[in-house]
Parts: C-alpha cells; sequence; structure tokens
C-alpha cells in the first residue's frame, strides 16, 4: 500500500508494474493513486439503490487493490460507518479518510476513535475535515486536529469543500500557533463546474495544497453519452449536477474526444484532471470501471484538446459547500 515514508524496494518494483500513477498530494510527503478510489457506494442503501452490497463492495475492492489503485476515500457517515466496515474487514487499513461529524474537539476525537475502531487500524494517513464548522471557533479545531497528529493517530491533514478565505484563516491559526497545517482540500471541481478556479484552486496552488476533488466525473454524467444507458444514480435529481445547455455541450465534447483518441468518457474527463494537477476521487461501481482508471497513467490531453473541453463553460452559481 502506499505510505507517507520511502518504500522498500520490493515494494516499489511492485508499484512500478501496475499501470496506476502514484503521486505526492500537494508538497507533502504523502503519496496516493492516481485517482482515488470514492467509498461512498460502498454498502447497500434503503435510500440509495445503486449503492453496492457487501459481496460486490468487497469484489470492486480487490479488483482496485490488485490493479494498484490502493488509495480510498472513505467517512463515518457512509452508510453509518458500514463503508469504514468493508474497507477495515477487506484489508485492515485504508489511506485516506474524510471525517464528516461537527469540528468541535469532542466530535473530533469521538469520530476518529469510532473510524480507528471500524476499520482496523492504529493510525489514519490523510484525516479530511469535512466542511467547514461555524460553531466551533477554529482554534478549538485546529488544536484538536494538531493533538490527533502528536498523539500518532493521524498523520496529514486535509480540509474540504469552503470558502477560500476560511480555508485562509484556519491556516493562519495553526501557523500562528505553530500547530500542524493542512496539506490537502477535497472540494467539488469537474468539467460542468469550474467556480473553484477562482479563489480556492489559485489560493492551493499558490501554498503547496494538493486538490483532491469530489464528483469529478459530474455526478457519472461525463462518463457516457446523454440519454444512452443512464445510471439510476444519474436520474435521481441532485442540485449539483441540474443540467445546463453549456453542460450538455461540454458532455458532447468529452464524447467527441474519447472517439478521436479512442478512449472512455471516463478517461477524458479524467485526463483534464490530470493536466489541471488534482488527484480525484473517482466512484467505481464495477471492475470494467476500476479497468477504465487502472491504466490512466499515459493518457494526456493537448493544450488544444483542453481549449475545446472548456471553452463553453459558463458561471454559475457557488453550490457544494453552503
Amino acid at each position: 500500500m502506499t505510505s507517507a515514508y520511502d518504500l522498500a524496494p520490493s515494494v516499489q518494483r511492485s508499484l512500478d508494474a501496475t499501470k496506476v500513477d502514484y503521486v505526492k498530494v500537494g508538497s507533502s510527503g504523502l503519496r496516493v493513486s492516481w485517482p482515488i478510489l470514492g467509498g461512498m457506494i460502498l454498502g447497500s442503501s434503503p435510500i440509495m439503490p445503486w449503492n453496492l452490497n457487501e459481496e460486490d463492495s468487497i469484489k470492486l475492492l480487490k479488483a482496485a487493490y490488485d490493479r494498484g489503485l490502493n488509495t480510498w476515500d472513505t467517512a463515518n457517515c457512509y452508510r453509518n460507518g458500514l463503508s469504514e466496515e468493508i474497507i477495515g474487514d477487506q484489508l485492515g487499513k485504508t489511506k485516506d479518510y474524510v471525517n464528516q461529524g461537527g469540528l468541535s474537539r469532542g466530535a473530533v476525537f469521538h469520530s476518529v476513535e469510532e473510524s480507528l475502531t471500524r476499520l482496523g487500524t492504529t493510525y489514519i494517513d490523510l484525516l479530511q475535515i469535512h466542511r467547514f464548522d461555524p460553531n466551533t471557533p477554529i482554534e478549538e479545531t485546529m488544536k484538536a486536529l494538531h493533538d490527533l497528529v502528536q498523539g500518532g493517530k493521524v498523520r496529514y491533514l486535509g480540509a474540504s469543500s469552503m470558502w477560500a478565505t476560511q480555508l485562509a484563516q484556519m491556516q493562519f491559526v495553526a501557523e500562528q500557533n505553530g500547530w500542524t497545517k493542512f496539506i490537502s482540500v477535497q472540494n467539488y471541481y469537474n468539467l460542468c463546474y469550474r467556480e473553484e478556479e477562482r479563489e480556492m484552486n489559485r489560493f492551493c496552488k499558490a501554498t503547496g495544497l494538493g486538490i483532491l476533488p469530489w464528483s469529478p466525473l459530474y455526478g457519472g454524467k461525463l462518463a457516457k453519452p446523454l440519454g444512452r444507458n443512464e445510471s439510476l444514480r444519474s436520474q435521481m435529481p441532485n442540485p449539483l449536477h441540474s443540467l445546463t445547455s453549456e453542460d450538455e455541450q461540454i458532455i458532447g465534447k468529452v464524447e467527441e474526444i474519447g472517439d478521436k483518441k479512442g478512449w472512455k468518457m471516463s478517461q477524458v474527463a479524467l485526463a483534464w484532471h490530470k493536466a489541471k494537477g488534482t488527484v480525484p476521487i473517482a466512484g467505481m461501481n464495477s471492475v470494467g470501471r476500476v479497468d477504465e482508471m487502472a491504466v490512466m497513467r499515459d493518457k494526456l490531453l493537448t493544450e488544444e484538446e483542453i481549449q475545446f473541453l472548456e471553452e463553453l463553460y459558463q458561471p454559475r452559481a457557488v453550490v457544494g459547500h453552503l
């Protein structure tokens, strides 16, 4: 599995034999697979019928691991902890974690302890807080997170969707007090939603923070031609993925480039993320989808293709962290 530290030569040779890239998160020493596997789909749910049952979840995780996709994103609220339990039962450790609770000291410590138990591990490589908590002083949050690092339960810290000003405030408080700062931000960013380019992505690049976008395929809509074999999930109403006429044209452009290059549409959309220097967290609901994601190493877009994909984008209302 990937580690924050140098790997043994035998492990390095094994990783090199895969078709998966391994990259550092921002300017930190943490290495992750590219892309990261999103764990929200793991575990049956009566309100999310597209989710995988435990047997299929384990098959998916094994396929991902065997192909070198060994950085997985999970959260304590996914299926009320079932996603973490499935990952814990399969490997004993996960290498990427998102804390989805409040950010008071008690909430932070409680959620981490529960997650460590479910995952069957003694530490978390990357703990990413979920959103900004306006009800808790920033000092309380950052001190609690720092104490988790100092106590060996967490190695690196990350943030999630919030205003760039809020992230800057949290980083400033940590720096002023000599506490552990964030190394990454998990934000909503894809070809059809690029508002993060205005402030957040600029701030991250200027300060060495890694960008780990969630929903890089726009809820799956960038992975298939419009109206063709749409998944149950993509048909569900979702304000984050409400298609505009520009969206439909962008999806058409993704399909056009895919046809020209002999790629899957999902590979085109993820190659755009590679060009932007991000590490996307992609949901995968089948071994076939894992295979698509595991061969991205040599899939690069030209500057002309990037411009072609981006030229129709229109500014839109901010969503994802309000």
